[in-house]
């Protein structure tokens, strides 16, 4: 077993926390659809896992289905949302306004998951200055003004890898609580930072080797 799948958040295990926002995609499908319950079989069937796995990873947010019918999907969603902190809006600051950047800063469908892109900053005199889709862009030095302006407790790095740690440790010392860090260099936090990586390079390298895997077949 991997190390990650040991962490407990809360009473809740790391794996079961990460297929929680599969499940309340697919409902939130079906309640658009006019659905009003859900099995645990049909969750499962969707999502490629088991129906056992399903029932015992909504135990952990305590809603239990009915017998034969299953579970009311308003009150799944409304249950999910809120447990996994979709429903209160976190202020983040994002760091290297490069192409990916860019495009988180463009992506409205964050809001919708909790998170509100206030702010861009940038080293580079061409970008900073400007606004990416109504939210501006400003350079590195004004961030301790810029975060007693907004009180973002949210960092998103995308900054090329060789400035990554050199990053971190500027917005850790100007308050932010969590680092969304989307370089492959893993970052070093003080113990009560919170980092959540994810390396689009590491994903890759996984999807390429499954491909070779099977090509070898």
């Amino acid at each position: 077993m991997a190390n990650d799948e040991l962490k407990f958040y809360g009473k809740i295990p790391e794996p079961a926390l990460r297929r929680l926002p599969w499940y309340l995609a697919y409902v939130k499908l079906l309640k658009g659809k006019g659905d009003t319950v859900v099995s645990s079989t049909q969750i499962a069937k969707e999502i490629n896992v088991d129906p056992s796995q399903v029932a015992k990873d909504l135990s952990f947010v305590n809603i239990s289905g009915k017998t034969r019918v299953g579970y009311e999907i308003d009150a799944l969603v409304d249950i999910l949302e809120n447990f996994l902190g979709f429903t209160s809006q976190h202020k983040a600051l994002l760091f290297g306004v490069g192409r990916l950047g860019a495009a988180l800063m463009r992506d409205s469908g964050l809001n919708s998951y909790g998170v509100e892109i206030v702010a861009g900053f940038d080293i580079r005199s061409d970008i900073t200055g400007t606004k990416i889709d109504g939210i501006p862009v400003y350079p590195m030095a004004l961030l301790p003004e810029k975060q007693k302006e907004y009180g973002a407790t949210i960092g998103i790095i995308t900054v090329p890898v060789e400035k990554a740690q050199e990053v971190t440790d500027y917005i850790v010392e100007n308050g932010i609580k969590a680092l969304w860090n989307f370089t492959p260099f893993r970052i070093r936090v003080p113990e009560q930072i919170v980092v959540q990586n994810t390396s689009i390079y590491a994903h890759l390298a996984v999807m390429f080797n499954r491909m070779n895997e099977n090509s070898a077949d």
